[in-house]
């Protein structure tokens, strides 16, 4: 390998939003993640929603209406 040209690869702890914490190797100082193993709905076995600025609201009045329109005809 050329001297001088690569990151340095340290080791480096990520940190999830549900406060777990991961050690391992990367070019990045510190990091953080959404979703880790311990939180994820597949991991885990529960399904757990995660509402982005009320996205999902939004889409129930969306649908909500045109449901009632579809039982008025």
């Amino acid at each position: 390998m050329k001297q001088g040209i690569h990151p340095k690869y340290t080791e480096t702890t990520f940190k999830c939003a549900c406060g777990a914490e991961i050690k391992t190797r990367s070019t990045a100082e510190k990091s953080g993640v959404a979703i880790c193993s311990s939180c994820h709905p597949f991991f885990t076995g529960k399904q757990k929603f995660v509402d982005t600025a009320g996205r999902v609201e939004k889409f129930m009045r969306k649908y909500a209406t045109v449901d009632n329109k579809a039982k008025k005809k």
